[in-house]
This record gives C-alpha cells, sequence and structure tokens, in this order.
C-alpha cells in the first residue's frame, strides 16, 4: 500500500467583479477496500459564505458552496492524500458460473444493476453490439476476465486518443467512427459494448497517477467498471490499457456520466465578462510515508482564502 498526493486546483477569471452564485463540487476521493481517504482540504478563494458536505445516492463526496459579494476571480484549491493498493485482476476470485462469457447475475442482484446494464446511446442498427461481439470466441464460450481484457486494450491499441476540452461526451458511435476521442468517450464506448453483451458496467471519474515523473504527474481521468460476481466492481481503463485499478483514484461513481461533473456553479455578470478557466492537477506519491494512517480519523475540510 501506498500513499498518493492530488492536488486540483481550478480557477475561474473575469474581466471585471462578478457575483457567484452556488457552486457543486465532486473532488474528494471515495474510501473503498483499496483506497481510503487520509486527509482532504478544500481551500475556496474568495470564501464562500457557507459549505455545506452531503453525498448523492450512489455515495459520492458533494461539497456545495455559497457565496456573498463579487470579485474578479474564484479559485478552488482541493488536496486529497489516500491510501492506495493494487489488486491484480487476475487475483480475484471470480465466481465460477461467471468466469466464461456468457453467464447470468443472480436473480437478487438484478434489481441494483439493472440501471447499469440498460443501454443509454441510440445504436438502432447495434454497430456498438457487433463491434463487441468480435471479441467473442465462435468455436467455445468466452474466458470473462480475457474478453474484457481484449475489449480494454482493443481500444487503447486501435483508437487514437485526442484530448477534447468541450464539455460533454461523444457517442460511442461516433467514437466508433472517428477511430478516435478522449478518456470519458473511450470509458462510454467500452460500457455500452459491455452492456450490449449483458454485463453490467459503470462510469468512473478521477484521477489517474503517471509514474516516473519528478514534477509530480496526473490528470483527471474517466474509465469503466465491470460488476464481476465475486470481487464486484473491477476498473478497466481502455484509454490508458489499466486493468485494475492500478494508479486510478476514484472520485464519483456513476450510471451516466453527466452526473460526475467534478465542478459546475453559476456567476452572474456580462458574457463579455469571463476570460477563461485553468485547471492544474498533480497527482505524486509520498514516498516519505512510513507511519501507517489512524484508522478511526475523520477527513478535514477547510473553505477559506488561500495564502
Amino acid at each position: 500500500m501506498r500513499t498518493l498526493i492530488i492536488k486540483h486546483t481550478t480557477t475561474y477569471r473575469y474581466r471585471q467583479p462578478v457575483a457567484f452564485g452556488e457552486h457543486r463540487m465532486m473532488l474528494r476521493p471515495r474510501d473503498g477496500h483499496d483506497q481510503r481517504l487520509i486527509d482532504a482540504r478544500l481551500v475556496i478563494t474568495p470564501a464562500p459564505t457557507h459549505v455545506r458536505r452531503t453525498q448523492d445516492v450512489l455515495g459520492n463526496h458533494v461539497d456545495v458552496a455559497r457565496f456573498a459579494g463579487r470579485a474578479r476571480e474564484l479559485r478552488f484549491e482541493s488536496t486529497a492524500r489516500i491510501e492506495h493498493s493494487h489488486a491484480d485482476i487476475h487475483d480475484l476470485h471470480i465466481e465460477e458460473f461467471a468466469r466464461a462469457y456468457p453467464f447470468s447475475y443472480a436473480a437478487e442482484e438484478m434489481p441494483d444493476l439493472v440501471r447499469c446494464v440498460e443501454r443509454q446511446s441510440v445504436d438502432p442498427e447495434r454497430h456498438v453490439e457487433r463491434w463487441a461481439r468480435a471479441f467473442l470466441r465462435n468455436d467455445r464460450p468466452t474466458n470473462t476476465v480475457a474478453l474484457l481484457t481484449d475489449l480494454t486494450h482493443g481500444i487503447n491499441r486501435t483508437f487514437k486518443h485526442v484530448p477534447r476540452h468541450e464539455k460533454g461526451i461523444q457517442a460511442p458511435l461516433q467514437t466508433l467512427a472517428l477511430g478516435s476521442g478522449s478518456c470519458r468517450d473511450f470509458a462510454m464506448l467500452m460500457i455500452e459494448a459491455v452492456r450490449s453483451l449483458g454485463m453490467a458496467a459503470r462510469f468512473v471519474s478521477g484521477y489517474l497517477h503517471i509514474r516516473d515523473d519528478g514534477e509530480g504527474g496526473g490528470n483527471t481521468h474517466a474509465w469503466a467498471q465491470v460488476y464481476l460476481p465475486g470481487p464486484g466492481w473491477v476498473d478497466f481503463d481502455p484509454s490508458s490499457g489499466i486493468i485494475g485499478n492500478r494508479d486510478l483514484v476514484r472520485v464519483a461513481v456513476v450510471h451516466d456520466p453527466r452526473q460526475a461533473i467534478p465542478l459546475h456553479g453559476t456567476w452572474t455578470g456580462f458574457p463579455s465578462d469571463y476570460l477563461g478557466m485553468d485547471v492544474e492537477v498533480a497527482v505524486t506519491s509520498d514516498a516519505a510515508e512510513t507511519e501507517p494512517a489512524n484508522a478511526g480519523s475523520a477527513p478535514r475540510m477547510k473553505a477559506g482564502r488561500g495564502h
């Protein structure tokens, strides 16, 4: 187990002082068996009048800030420290009946999985399904892990990764046609492909730790999780080709990527007042960490003026 430090700073700039409405943030990493939040700090400038912490229906952490007054700049500085452990997919104990595709989920699990099995994109001619079925073996059942691994690596190796700064997700059919997309586009292509095969999949947003970068490599990231009987939700990242959770820090898990926007809010002023935004992300490994974290300590959060 190692310690990762995530620093995520977003700055909005305006030509003259503007008023700020409510802002919602999904920046705090989730707790789980393979990652545990040690400490979290959020500094907002100018200081909000109130910050409310809550969780959505899927257990994702949401902070809501409200403001008074006006300013030319609005800055959010999030710093989180987590314990992160990697489990190799080949060490996971998948139930015997699910080790080969096709398989069926247990009846008692389906009510909770149905939203993650339902297709979300329009595909009347079943192009995504036909593409996904090309990874199946014709002569015998297909090994489930091999199938999901081949889907992940197939996207990673044959599609061109293109950073896309526009909001929203590219439709899976468009990603297939273009042969390119961003990490979130690749995640949705894999999710829809897996769902077309009758398996449950969901969208994950968070951070990618880029190793061997002395200056603190990392960026915001998106990938897929597939539900496998036995281990549960398993990470598959078609953008980087990662199988399992190695170097992936989960912040939000959702049925629909529109539920996982890291930061959004409103402001009041003239349209021409908006000058733009800057986002800086660094994910580093804390090699100096030697003492085990106190499991009983609660994360802390501060809303105030930065230094």
